[in-house]
């Protein structure tokens, strides 16, 4: 799928990740308003994913004007289970709702396009706007992977959340 576009709506559009683009993904974890919800990867395990048939590595930009604002990880595509890890979203320019429309699409194309049975991610204790966009978003938190994460000298806890497709389809129904 080299450049082409994945899926779109009127604001964002998905494409696939290109070496290219990777010089722009790293400054985007690198941000101060992405690092501290991260675990950055070095340039190589993102050079890896993008090979990764098992792997959706996605760039996420402007349908008008093709404008960079973000990335996206998931996991699963050939999971003979039928679920998808959402493994990492970064999004560049906050307030703009980029981040509510990305995970909008990201669940589109996960039940819709993809036709797998469940979507889950686990989200930082601490990150609290995005705890509560993607609860907003339908994503119901499942249990808590009690001091999982080592940064610097501090575990931090991940929270685990999931979207089953039943659950995406009462929710478009009732849109």
């Amino acid at each position: 799928m080299c450049g082409k576009t994945m899926i779109h709506s009127d604001v964002l559009s998905f494409r696939s990740t290109e070496e290219k683009d990777l010089e722009a993904v790293l400054n985007l974890e690198r941000g101060t308003d992405n690092s501290r919800f991260i675990r950055h990867w070095p340039i190589e395990l993102h050079r890896a994913a993008i090979a990764d048939p098992n792997i959706a590595h996605v760039i996420v930009e402007t349908t008008a004007g093709r404008r960079l604002v973000g990335y996206v990880i998931l996991i699963g595509l050939e999971n003979p289970d039928s679920s998808i890890e959402f493994k990492r979203i970064v999004i560049a320019e906050k307030g703009r709702r980029y981040g509510r429309e990305t995970v909008k699409l990201i669940k589109k194309y996960t039940f819709t396009l993809l036709g797998k049975h469940r979507l889950w991610l686990e989200v930082m204790d601490y990150n609290h706007r995005a705890f509560a966009l993607y609860n907003s978003e339908g994503f119901v938190l499942e249990g808590t992977h009690r001091g999982a994460v080592k940064q610097g000298e501090i575990f931090t806890s991940l929270r685990v959340m999931s979207m089953l497709a039943e659950e995406y389809q009462a929710q478009m129904k009732d849109a």
